[in-house]
């Protein structure tokens, strides 16, 4: 019988500290659906100290997922703990993760800790965690640049205090397969009882090896690694989950172990995360980019078309891609497009916001004749922004972009209730439309990034667009999507300033 490899998902808590990708609490509770969906073993749903959001988001988590282990990480301090322990405490599997840092660098001008002070701190938050749950795990930050004798003394004492699952962490990306596999077998090797513990990986992708090392790790001992959709996470990111998964499926030869994961559901999981955070998947992504099974070499082509395993390894249709067929239509009706809006894991918080989403999709039934997932997951998204933090919605748009011409703008923004009107001149129309609507807001914020993708096949298309924008140090996502490109930015400007407005979109970790 093969190990099982615990897929612990941290696409909520470490993949939301990328810039402007900070999630609502419904955000969150719609990924933490899928994820389970998913088959994910453990989401670390939040910090639940870094803020009250964090928190409540965590604890409506926990509410909601019964397949999975809800876990939430926590400094090693006794308030962090506690915080954690009470924002878990409705989960049916509820876990904590405490760490504390471990490498002279970290110890000396971060914490000003002696390491005898580390030891002291690390055991003792571990026993706080267990006041709350049996299911506590222990992180040693920063691990790739500690002493290898000061980790297995520490990881000596947590497992003596109760920790049940050890993470070895590559904080900064800096370590390579070789290296991190022979850092595993050491430690397994070295730590008294660690037979008894459950073994993880934590590996940023600084150098690009995130994947590898994990594998590594896995390869020597490792059980669980942690990861997240997309590869998304801080500067480089974080393991791919979605990679991780398929490499052990594919070469079920190498690795002695498997994971309960759906692979049918990584197309979906990657779609919804990008939208939601405003991340594209770059085309040429492993397992989830849309050339990932394209073959445009005419040897290629001709091969696959004799025989799939001649250039592919994987299935298609084993990820996820051609799983969405064609839903609904014109004539489909609200319980069709109810029930489809649940199989996909959406839930709207009233029958209010269900009718005005079902008023959209009929709309866009109107444009295009054929209505997939991926448009009903764009459809929905303005739904899960609640009303009071509505401050401004687009009324009316027109444009006029001609050869020769300098492009103009008019626009009408419902702005708190009132309408106000404006019209700018730009470089092209969508310039002019955001010039417009700054005219009337003048929100001071800065445009980061503007990018646009088209969530289907077809000129009849929705456009999604993501516009990234700062302001006094916070950074935000607004995210938009039309049959008009021009529309769409305008949803997705207009979007991100009802997020810089709203108390409701949480301010950590981009403050």
């Amino acid at each position: 019988m093969q190990d099982k490899l615990i897929i612990f998902d941290t696409t909520l808590r470490d993949g939301e500290q990328s810039p402007g990708a900070a999630m609502t609490k419904e955000e969150k509770i719609r990924i933490a659906r899928q994820l389970e969906k998913l088959g994910v073993d453990v989401i670390e749903a939040g910090f639940a100290a870094a803020s009250p959001g964090d928190f409540e988001a965590i604890r409506a988590i926990a509410e909601i997922i019964k397949d999975s282990t809800v876990c939430s990480l926590a400094r090693a301090s006794e308030n962090d703990v506690r915080r954690a322990g009470e924002a878990i405490k409705p989960a049916k599997k509820g876990r904590i993760h405490t760490f504390i840092a471990t490498s002279p660098i970290h110890m000396e001008n971060k914490l000003r800790m002696t390491p005898d002070q580390v030891v002291e701190r690390a055991v003792q938050a571990v026993k706080w965690a267990r006041e709350y749950t049996d299911d506590v795990e222990f992180s040693a930050e920063d691990a790739v640049r500690s002493d290898i004798d000061f980790l297995v003394r520490v990881f000596d004492a947590v497992i003596q205090a109760g920790a049940t699952t050890i993470n070895v962490p590559d904080t900064v990306g800096y370590s390579i397969p070789a290296l991190w596999g022979d850092r595993f077998k050491e430690l397994l090797a070295r730590v008294p009882n660690a037979g008894k513990v459950v073994w993880s990986t934590h590996c940023h992708n600084d150098l690009g090896m995130a994947v590898a090392n994990s594998l590594a790790a896995v390869m020597n001992g490792a059980r669980q690694v942690e990861c997240t959709i997309n590869g998304l996470g801080e500067r480089a990111g974080n393991a791919s989950l979605e990679e991780v998964v398929m490499a052990v499926k594919t070469r079920k030869d190498i690795f002695p172990c498997d994971t309960r994961i759906d692979t049918t559901q990584i197309v979906p999981a990657s779609k919804l995360v990008s939208s939601i955070t405003g991340y594209p998947v770059q085309p040429n992504k492993a397992i989830v980019g849309a050339n990932a099974f394209a073959h445009e070499s005419g040897i290629h082509q001709d091969g696959v078309l004799k025989h799939r395993e001649t250039y592919e390894i994987m299935r298609a249709e084993d990820v996820g891609w051609n799983a969405n067929k064609l839903t609904l239509g014109k004539l489909s009706g609200r319980n069709a497009f109810r029930t489809r809006l649940k199989e996909l894991g959406i839930e709207l918080e009233s029958e209010d916001a269900l009718n005005a989403a079902f008023a959209r999709f009929k709309d866009l039934a109107d444009k295009k004749s054929e209505i997939f997932d991926e448009d009903l997951q764009a459809l929905v998204s303005d739904e899960f922004v609640s009303e009071a933090s509505e401050n401004y919605k687009l009324v009316y748009l027109n444009v006029c972009s001609q050869t020769g011409e300098i492009p103009h703008a008019k626009v009408t923004v419902l702005d708190n209730g009132v309408e106000r009107s404006a019209e700018a001149n730009g470089g092209g129309p969508v310039d002019a439309s955001f010039k417009a609507i700054e005219s009337m807001v003048q929100s001071g914020s800065e445009l980061l990034l503007y990018s646009v993708n088209n969530i289907t096949s077809g000129t009849d298309a929705q456009g999604e667009v993501t516009v990234r924008l700062a302001r006094g140090g916070r950074i935000v996502n607004g995210q938009g999507a039309d049959t008009g490109i021009v529309i769409a930015s305008a949803k997705a400007y207009l979007n991100g300033l009802n997020k810089l407005h709203s108390r409701l979109e949480r301010a950590h970790p981009q403050v």
